[in-house]
């Protein structure tokens, strides 16, 4: 077995936990552009649709109904070709 392979197996044999913070650090680590507006652009989407939910203007359902309509509209486009 290769020293990759042996380490994979590590990797692998590691608690879910520990695989999912290995695998996001590996993926952050491929990424090296970094958008220094990011956080700000977020915090103004993040306040923008909350201030809709208060106003009213937003139709907030939960997941499953979403989820729902959405394979409905699906299926229908599926049966309609």
């Amino acid at each position: 077995m290769s020293i990759a392979a042996e380490k994979m197996a590590e990797v692998l044999a590691l608690p879910e936990q520990d695989r999912a913070f290995l695998a996001h650090r590996l993926i952050a680590s491929l990424d090296s552009s970094v958008d220094a507006d990011a956080e700000t652009q977020w915090q103004e989407v993040i306040d923008r649709r909350s201030r809709e939910m208060a106003e009213g203007r937003l139709d907030a359902r939960p997941e499953e109904a979403m989820v729902r309509d959405i394979r409905a509209k699906l299926n229908a486009r599926h049966s309609a070709s």
